[in-house]
């Protein structure tokens, strides 16, 4: 006996045994060489050409990673984000613990997204409202001492992003293990003189923007946005080669946490360097 899903099959079925051993098409009566087989011929040459005319299977069909996935999950976060960051802006002075708690939450949910092996859609949406509370809190101080930074800042932050994604998608740069090399070196290298930097101030022993002070500060801010740059670059690329190799469309949240991390890194970094070229 064949495999009961071929058998039962408009075509694939077996022809049936009528009486007198007369052998009946599938999907119609009749014995062969008379009017049923050719009944039986056409429903099954009809069944085969729907078939061939049917579309394809889309990634969305088929629960693949799209790029549409990916930007519609983004940008729900970066408006949840925006919302947060409004409502703790606008309550800086009333409750200023908020952004501080927004803060340390963010940096919780996202060390454990980073290293989640599956995307919790849920602690992603909190780690975008944390993100929002503290990004919310800190524009608000910064802009009370260096008024329209702000503005500026967001503008930057945007440009740079829209520069990165046309340079990405032109191809004129590509992501090769040399630059990936690089920016890996960079970010340990940057980590480690900040680190550095947050001792010495935090001890007394440099006041102010510490080591980031004067012209050197702007030279470590320049790097560190063209740092922020390429990671996003390697985020675009890690993003292409998921849609290109089909992976689950639930991974959408986590394409989307990544570029959230990056943004915000990149929107810190060219805060602090606007901030530290108005003093």
């Amino acid at each position: 006996m064949s495999n009961p899903v071929f058998s039962n099959s408009a075509v694939f079925g077996e022809p049936r045994r009528g009486a007198g051993g007369a052998t009946t098409a599938p999907g119609g009566p009749g014995q062969y060489g008379q009017a049923g087989q050719f009944g039986a011929q056409a429903a099954d040459a009809a069944s085969l050409q729907n078939m061939y005319n049917a579309p394809s299977a889309s990634p969305v069909d088929t629960k693949r990673l799209t790029y549409t996935d990916v930007i519609m999950k983004t940008a729900g976060l970066f408006a949840l984000l925006v919302v947060t960051a409004a409502v703790s802006w606008s309550l800086v002075d009333a409750m200023p613990a908020l952004w501080i708690g927004g803060m340390i939450v963010g940096l919780v949910l996202g060390l454990v997204n980073a290293f989640k092996k599956n995307p919790s859609p849920l602690l992603i949406t909190l780690y975008a409202a944390a993100q929002g509370l503290f990004l919310g809190g800190i524009s608000a101080f910064f802009e009370t001492q260096y008024g329209g930074i702000v503005a500026q800042a967001v503008l930057a932050t945007l440009s740079v992003f829209a520069a990165a994604l046309g340079l990405f998608s032109s191809g004129k740069v590509r992501v090769t293990p040399k630059f990936t090399r690089f920016l890996l070196v960079g970010m340990v290298g940057y980590l480690v003189f900040s680190l550095v930097n947050v001792v010495l101030t935090w001890t007394g022993v440099l006041d102010g923007w510490g080591l980031r002070s004067g012209w050197m500060g702007i030279a470590i801010g320049i790097f560190a946005v063209i740092l922020a740059t390429m990671s996003l670059m390697v985020d675009f690329d890690s993003i292409k080669r998921g849609v290109e190799q089909g992976v689950p469309a639930k991974f959408a949240w986590s394409a989307a946490f990544g570029l959230m991390v990056t943004l915000i890194w990149l929107y810190l970094e060219i805060l602090r360097l606007l901030a530290i070229f108005r003093e």
